[in-house]
């Protein structure tokens, strides 16, 4: 087994509960790690067997930036499902959306959610 880590992927996109997140919308960060089992040793030296992590980087932008969610943990989901069923070989996918620009009363650099996928 080894991790994959996918940082500070960077989408603009419409997410949340809010009409006016809908209309301005805001730049989303997204973190992915991949825990992968390979199907054959590493020392194959075989891209058809492990993540290729620039056909995961469009999975993930193209949820991201596909249809509006109003959860960022529904959109941490679906991330997590899609690229568990794209690439077999990951065993867990763990991630992270971040939302600077969270509709708050207050100061803060971001808000983050986590989803592990399978539980």
């Amino acid at each position: 087994m080894y991790v994959i880590r996918m940082k500070n992927c960077a989408f603009f996109a419409r997410h949340g509960v809010l009409d006016e997140e809908e209309a301005l919308g805001q730049r989303f960060y997204v973190d992915a790690e991949l825990t992968v089992e390979p199907s054959r040793p590493l020392e194959d030296d075989s891209i058809e067997d492990t993540v290729n992590y620039g056909v995961a980087f469009t999975v993930i932008e193209k949820i991201v930036t596909g249809h509006r969610r109003f959860l960022i943990e529904a959109l941490a989901l679906e991330v997590a499902k899609a690229l568990t069923a794209r690439f077999p070989q990951i065993r867990k996918a763990e991630i992270t959306v971040r939302k600077p620009n969270a509709p708050v009363p207050g100061v803060l650099d971001y808000v983050e959610v986590t989803v592990v996928w399978p539980e």
